[in-house]
Parts: structure tokens; C-alpha cells; sequence
């Protein structure tokens, strides 16, 4: 015999769950297209009198740069977001109040490691790089072994938003930028992965192990700045290996708030939050042997200043959050990739727009 507190707990257990539930129907009701819907709502390109770029060399580039190479690519403003200052570079520098003193003296010592760590060459930054012939099918790229497109590398699984739109917005997913398979049009996808490399992470110990947490901290911060300033410098190879790169004339600011054509979206981000398509990605591009970035079981990559992605080049690709996704989507996803559907759902948790 349950005590009248017992009672009372199961009661609201049952009247939350009949909430939740009704909740989640409503949700789908209101927010969600059946899968094939949304994909009639594609972004549509006309494929006939587009012809996709070629780049200059297809396969893999490894590259080794220094980091004086990466400081003009580096963009300051997330650094100081990682201390809580809130605010733009170079602006936050001209703050005349406690938030500019505070980012200046910040700015400052990260100039004096920066330029320990020119000096002192310890940290040898890596990357990989590569194109590839590809084309879409579905919601999927088909990645070639070569030209003739005969035989697939590897599939690329991507997500299209699913929400009911209001307006005439398409319901997008980056697949829509990659040529159909059945255009007849001869397209490419680029793929990187680079890192700041292991020596981030030792020198950011040896400061904890002198009670230095501010240096550590600083070499950290630094280490992140640096790996995302070699995605940049590496995207604007790739854009210079596509072609269009060479003539784009855009100065190193307009370069940093991506000014440029093309778009490289990473696994784990708004437009991609399927982690697991690094898993694809990272043996395409033989990531760990050519580069030494590994991936966790959490498909975290380490070390852990390290950046991967993708290369579109279409003029008209762009970023978007792909939002949530419903029960059908799921299924096919996991079909797709060949997975049990509890797996897919335990990845794509955050964007399940219905409970398992």
C-alpha cells in the first residue's frame, strides 16, 4: 500500500508524462514536414548551367606550417570570449572602461607568448588536405576513388532541417550543394583536418605543474587560436587550388569574417551535428598517420587545438542550423549509415525534436 506521499509523487509523475507526451505531439504536429516533404523543399540549383570547379590536384597534401605563418589568419575576438570579455577585435582594445583595461593587459601577454613561441619553435602546427570527385545522392554525398566515378571511397551522411517554414526558405542540407549524381555535372568535395599539435597541451602542464593556471590557460587559448587560424590559412589554399581563390582580393579582415566564396562546415556544428561523420572524414583523409589527430570515443579530437571539416564550393553554399528532427528522419539516417536507430538517437540526442 503506497503512504499517501508515495501517492502524491506517482500522481505528478503521471500527470507530467501525460504533459510531455501531449507536448511532443503537438510539437511534431506544429513544427515538423514529413521527411520526403522537406526534401521537396531542397535549396534547388539549376545544375545545367552551372559547372562545378575543378581544383588543381585531387587526393591528399600534407602541410607543415609555422606558427608566425598562422598570425595574420588568427582571429582575436573568440579569445577573448574564452576570458568572458565580451567584445569585438580590434574595438575591445579601445574600451575605456574596466573591459578595455582588463583586454588590453590580456591582449598583451598573449603577444609576449606569441612571440615565445615564434622564437622558441617548440610548436610545429599539421594538417592534411584533400579533393575528391563527388556527387550527391539523396541526402548522402558519394565520395570517388577517382575521376571515372566508378567506385565509391566513402559516403558522406548529412540532415535536412525539418521544421515548418513560414516563408519560402528552403529546408536545407549541405548535400543540396554537391551536384546530383544524375546532373551529368562532374563535381568535388575538399576535406582538412590540422592541429596546433601535442606540444599545446605538454606546455600548458609544465605551467599547472609551476602553479602558473593563468599561463596555462594562455597557452591554451592561444593553441585554439592557432588551430582555427590554420583552417583558415588551409581554406584559402583550397580556395586558390579551386581557382576562384586567386582572384578574390579580399583583405586579411574580410578573409577572417569569411567574406570569401565556399563554405567549411565541421562535424559537431549547427549545419552537421552528427560528430560521427568525423569518422568518415578522418579515414579519407588518413588524418591520424598524415596529420596525428586522433579521435576519442566521444569523437572529440586530440590533441585538442585541432580542427577538421569539409570544402563546398558552390558560390550560393552557406551555413544554417539544421534545428530539430523527427522520428522519420532518424530512421532513415540510420538506414543510411547502416546503424541500429538507438545508436543514431543517442548521437543526435540534442536534436531529437520527439523522446525515444
Amino acid at each position: 500500500i503506497l503512504g499517501r506521499g508515495e501517492e502524491f509523487t506517482r500522481a505528478v509523475k503521471i500527470e507530467y508524462e501525460g504533459i510531455r507526451k501531449e507536448h511532443h505531439a503537438t510539437q511534431q504536429a506544429k513544427e515538423f514536414l514529413p521527411l520526403e516533404k522537406a526534401r521537396t523543399n531542397e535549396q534547388s540549383f539549376d545544375w545545367t548551367t552551372y559547372t562545378p570547379p575543378k581544383p588543381d590536384f585531387l587526393g591528399l597534401r600534407e602541410f607543415s606550417v609555422s606558427v608566425e605563418e598562422l598570425v595574420p589568419y588568427i582571429d582575436w575576438t573568440p579569445f577573448f570570449w574564452t576570458w568572458e570579455l565580451q567584445g569585438k577585435y580590434p574595438a575591445i582594445l579601445e574600451n575605456e572602461g574596466e573591459l578595455g583595461k582588463r583586454a588590453r593587459e590580456l591582449f598583451d601577454d598573449a603577444q609576449t607568448l606569441l612571440n615565445q613561441l615564434i622564437a622558441d619553435r617548440r610548436i610545429h602546427p599539421r594538417g592534411v588536405c584533400g579533393f575528391f570527385p563527388a556527387n550527391r545522392v539523396g541526402d548522402s554525398i558519394e565520395v570517388y576513388t577517382d575521376e571515372t566515378r566508378s567506385s565509391v571511397l566513402k559516403h558522406l551522411h548529412f540532415l535536412r532541417q525539418q521544421m515548418v517554414k513560414k516563408d519560402d526558405t528552403p529546408n536545407r542540407c549541405l548535400a543540396d550543394f554537391i551536384a546530383p549524381k544524375d546532373s551529368g555535372q562532374a563535381d568535388f568535395i575538399g576535406a582538412f583536418a590540422v592541429t596546433a599539435g601535442p606540444v599545446v597541451v605538454e606546455m600548458a602542464d609544465e605551467y599547472k605543474a609551476d602553479h602558473d593556471d593563468y599561463n596555462a590557460i594562455l597557452v591554451q587559448a592561444l593553441g585554439d587560436r592557432l588551430a582555427e587560424a590554420f583552417a583558415e590559412y588551409m581554406h584559402k589554399q583550397a580556395r586558390d587550388a579551386w581557382g576562384y581563390g586567386r582572384t578574390e582580393n579580399l583583405s586579411m579582415p574580410e578573409i577572417i569574417k569569411e567574406k570569401y566564396r565556399g563554405i567549411r562546415p565541421a562535424a559537431g556544428y549547427p549545419a552537421c551535428p552528427a560528430h560521427t561523420e568525423k569518422i568518415t572524414l578522418f579515414e579519407i583523409l588518413h588524418a591520424t598517420d598524415l596529420a596525428g589527430i586522433e579521435l576519442t570515443e566521444s569523437m572529440a579530437m586530440t590533441p585538442p587545438s585541432s580542427v577538421s571539416g569539409l570544402y563546398f564550393s558552390h558560390p550560393d553554399s552557406r551555413y544554417f542550423p539544421l534545428g530539430r528532427i523527427n522520428r522519420d528522419q532518424s530512421e532513415d539516417y540510420a538506414q543510411r549509415k547502416g546503424w541500429p536507430l538507438e545508436k543514431v538517437e543517442k548521437w543526435l540526442s540534442p536534436n531529437l525534436g520527439y523522446t525515444p
